[in-house]
């Protein structure tokens, strides 16, 4: 009898193990910003954890789609249905955009959630020769000067956008909002004066914080981030307003099998509790906010009503 059951877990082994995912050639990551922007910092920073950790027996490269809000990425990746050796990097505007743009026709609820991974602050800055000293100023100088100041940005459903949307609503002030597809096009034009406000994520704003290039006003938090002791928040400065953090994770195509499901969840929760990702995350002032894929679906529900209720209070027309 031993014998007979010894050969029966021998036949059924190999089936079972079979049963399993493992990628045998490059995973694509794929994001919706240009080089420099958010989600491709942390895609290639992410490749270079996943290789140094030797969490994923093949290499990873970083494709980037940008365009439409996360449109064009969202799209991209709803066409490759079924194609396991791809993922994609989420944030926000891929829950919002499809609210405010007819044009948007996937949302995330049309592909595999895997999970959830950063919860991002944000700061306001200006040049540091800026004549704002305050948030205050700035939107005094904006309330002076209606549609004159300008602030670069992504998406109009970005939460670069719903924040100046919500400071315009409490203050009566009004400027200008100019949309770039990436990070880098973001600062730069911050830089080189051709517009005079931008919020933006801490690790994009780093070498130019501390190279004296860029001056603070204010933090998009709920309390003042350890980097920034001297940087009042958005209540602080005076403004009564919703922080909107920044969410980031894991989606996949469509038509994915569960174990394809479950290998990336369990390589990405790895991730997260290695060094590595530890010091990523403290070295950007990220909050580490993993949520595994059932998880991250309820979340889906849960911020986009949030978002819904602010975007409508802001003034922005919904067409969903």
């Amino acid at each position: 009898m031993r014998n007979v059951l010894l050969l029966a877990a021998a036949l059924i082994a190999p089936a079972a193990f079979g049963q399993g995912f493992t990628p045998t050639r490059p995973v694509e990551i794929v994001v919706h910003t240009g080089p420099g922007g958010g989600a491709d910092v942390l895609a290639r920073a992410m490749a270079v954890m996943l290789e140094k950790e030797k969490l994923l027996p093949v290499r990873v490269q970083v494709t980037n789609k940008p365009g439409g809000g996360g449109a064009t990425a969202a799209a991209f990746l709803a066409e490759k249905k079924g194609e396991t050796h791809m993922i994609g990097i989420f944030t926000g505007v891929w829950l919002t955009n499809p609210l405010t743009s007819a044009e948007a026709k996937v949302s995330l609820k049309d592909l595999t959630p895997i999970a959830r991974l950063l919860l991002e602050p944000a700061v306001i800055a200006v040049k540091a020769d800026a004549p704002y000293k305050t948030l205050a100023d700035f939107v005094s100088a904006a309330k002076q000067k209606p549609g004159e100041l300008k602030q670069s940005g992504g998406s109009i459903t970005s939460r670069d956008n719903v924040v100046r949307q919500q400071l315009q609503k409490v203050s009566g002030s009004r400027w200008q909002f100019i949309s770039f597809p990436g990070g880098g096009e973001r600062i730069a034009a911050l830089l080189g004066g051709h517009v005079q406000m931008m919020v933006i994520e801490p690790n994009e704003a780093g070498e130019h914080i501390r190279a004296g290039n860029m001056r603070l006003l204010a933090q998009v938090s709920e309390t003042r981030l350890a980097a920034f002791p001297n940087v009042p928040t958005l209540k602080e400065a005076g403004f009564n307003v919703t922080p909107v953090p920044q969410v980031r994770g894991i989606v996949a195509p469509p038509g994915i099998a569960r174990e394809n499901v479950a290998y990336w969840e369990g390589v990405l929760k790895k991730l997260t509790q290695t060094e590595s990702w530890k010091k990523y995350v403290a070295d950007n002032q990220f909050e580490d906010a993993y949520l595994n894929s059932a998880e991250l679906a309820k979340f889906y529900d849960e911020f986009t009503a949030q978002m819904r209720d602010i975007l409508q209070e802001a003034g922005v027309k919904m067409v969903r």
